[in-house]
């Protein structure tokens, strides 16, 4: 998501779920995998916001993070880390893989190519 005003561009990681408040506000989410090579958005050392709310809806801005690392990668190379913390009830790829058909909607398998995303919230 990209918002501008006279002089600043803001990124958003946004969470459609509201279900992902609880475990974003308790610092236990500080992964995202998203579907696609997200690299020229999202890099290593931006600041976003992190936002949950439905697409083309009012969203709740909870706070602000920096990216500490974004990879591309196929689904088959995630590590279990990589896993554990998008959901820390996920525990393989097929929970990952369920996750995002979910979200998009499209036959997803180990093949596809996700961009990892790991982030640190930001105190201000």
């Amino acid at each position: 998501m990209l918002l501008r005003d006279n002089r600043t561009t803001v990124y958003a990681l946004n969470f459609y779920s509201d279900l992902y408040g609880d475990v974003l506000r308790n610092n236990r989410k500080t992964v995202t995998i998203r579907l696609g090579n997200k690299s020229s958005k999202y890099q290593t050392g931006m600041i976003v916001w992190v936002t949950v709310g439905p697409r083309f809806g009012r969203r709740q801005k909870l706070y602000s993070a920096i990216l500490d690392r974004v990879e591309v990668k196929k689904i088959s190379d995630l590590s279990p880390r990589d896993i554990e913390r998008e959901s820390p009830e996920f525990r393989n790829q097929d929970d990952v893989i369920g996750m995002l058909s979910r979200i998009y909607g499209d036959l997803i398998t180990p093949d596809n190519t996700v961009t990892v995303i790991y982030f640190s919230r930001v105190d201000e």
